[in-house]
C-alpha cells in the first residue's frame, strides 16, 4: 500500500514536471521567434528610414495615409475644431508613425 502511494506520488510529480518542461520550452521558442521577427522588422525599418503611416488634415477631415499615396485609406472621425491648437497645427503638417500600434494609440487619443 505504501509503495503504491509512493508510485502514484512519483508519477504525479513526474507528469507535472514533464508538462512544465514542455510549456517552458515552447514559451522560450516563441519568445525567440518573436525577438527574431522584431529584429528583422527593426532592421528593415532602419534601412528604409520611412514611416508607413501619416495622419494629416485632408479636405477638412483627418485622413490616414500610407507612404506614397495621395488619397487617404481611412478617415478618423474626430472634429478638428475640438482638438487643441498644437494638434491642429501638427495635423496640418502631418504626423508620421512607424507602426500600426502607434497609429492606433494616436487615433484612440484624439477620438476619446
Amino acid at each position: 500500500m505504501r509503495n503504491r502511494m509512493g508510485l502514484k506520488l512519483f508519477l504525479t510529480l513526474f507528469t507535472a514536471f514533464s508538462a512544465s518542461a514542455v510549456i517552458m520550452i515552447c514559451s522560450l521558442g516563441q519568445s525567440n521567434r518573436e525577438m527574431r521577427i522584431e529584429n528583422r522588422t527593426a532592421a528593415a525599418e532602419s534601412s528604409r528610414n520611412t514611416y508607413p503611416y501619416t495622419v494629416r488634415e485632408y479636405s477638412g477631415r483627418i485622413g490616414v495615409f500610407r507612404t506614397g499615396k495621395s488619397e487617404p485609406y481611412m478617415y478618423i472621425d474626430a472634429d478638428m475644431s475640438l482638438l487643441p491648437e498644437l494638434d491642429r497645427r501638427n495635423l496640418s503638417e502631418g504626423i508620421s508613425f512607424s507602426t500600426e500600434a502607434e497609429l492606433k494609440s494616436y487615433i484612440a487619443d484624439i477620438t476619446s
